[in-house]
């Protein structure tokens, strides 16, 4: 009798624990659907209209912007724009607080990093599609002043700015989550897309077309219902973390630019 019971009662939690890892699982496959089809993503990029041709007079007033700005940076700017070669969403820390963090929001952090995949896709996509090259003033592709060797030699094309895309697609999202905080994040995003041009890996124009982008794909992922499921959620994460709470830094985001 005593064996019967010991062998039910191990049957049902083996039953609770396949029963959870099915839930788990059914998680997993949720937060791993795609928000925008191939379709979608390939759409947003014919959104975008040509770069200036290469040697044109508008392609040159748009590389000398870059030049002056590269030369005449400060030296606290140009560590700000180097630091920024890893930004990512929760850089965004920088106007919502440090408690705006991958390990305390993982459903954002989750959301974010899809937002994220796809947004790249689309840039990528774009990059191919127009191949502008990137920017050297001063010749510092050759000559590398900062030390960023293994920068230059990995760089792709410019056009559109990957950092300014993302950057707006992040502002935007979060903007739509904490509406509170929108103008703080969207002027974050405008000096991320700023400091490429300060780091001199990027024109003016590949910054805007990365803000064309970022907007573009923006409104594609708040029309998605997928994508509405999971901002209800992060939104219930963003609230319980206290996230929504004005703090001081709305009005310094744009500090160092």
């Amino acid at each position: 009798m005593h064996r019967r019971v010991c062998m039910s009662m191990n049957l049902r939690r083996l039953c609770v624990a396949v029963f959870g890892l099915a839930l788990l699982n059914v998680g997993n496959a949720r937060t791993a659907e795609s928000y925008l089809s191939d379709a979608q993503l390939h759409e947003a990029v014919t959104m975008l209209p040509a770069p200036s041709p290469l040697g044109t007079a508008e392609d040159i007033a748009d590389r000398t912007v870059t030049f002056q700005a590269y030369t005449t940076r400060t030296a606290e700017q140009a560590a700000l724009a180097r630091q920024e070669e890893d930004f990512d969403a929760f850089s965004f820390a920088t106007v919502l607080g440090p408690g705006f963090s991958a390990q305390r929001l993982p459903h954002t952090a989750a959301l974010l990093a899809e937002v994220r995949k796809e947004t790249n896709r689309a840039k990528n996509e774009a990059k191919q599609t127009w191949r502008r090259e990137r920017p050297c003033p001063v010749n510092s592709c050759q000559w590398d002043p900062e030390g960023d060797a293994g920068d230059w030699k990995n760089r792709d094309y410019g056009y559109p700015s990957g950092h300014s895309t993302r950057a707006t697609v992040f502002a935007i999202l979060l903007g739509h989550l904490l509406p509170q905080r929108a103008a703080a994040l969207d002027r974050y995003a405008r000096d991320v897309g700023w400091r490429r041009v300060l780091r001199g890996v990027h024109t003016p124009q590949d910054i805007f077309a990365g803000r064309v982008l970022g907007q573009v794909l923006a409104h594609d992922f708040l029309s998605s219902a997928a994508m509405r499921h999971d901002l209800d959620a992060a939104a219930r994460e963003l609230d319980a973390a206290g996230i929504a709470v004005k703090t001081p830094t709305d009005g310094k985001a744009a500090a160092g630019n």
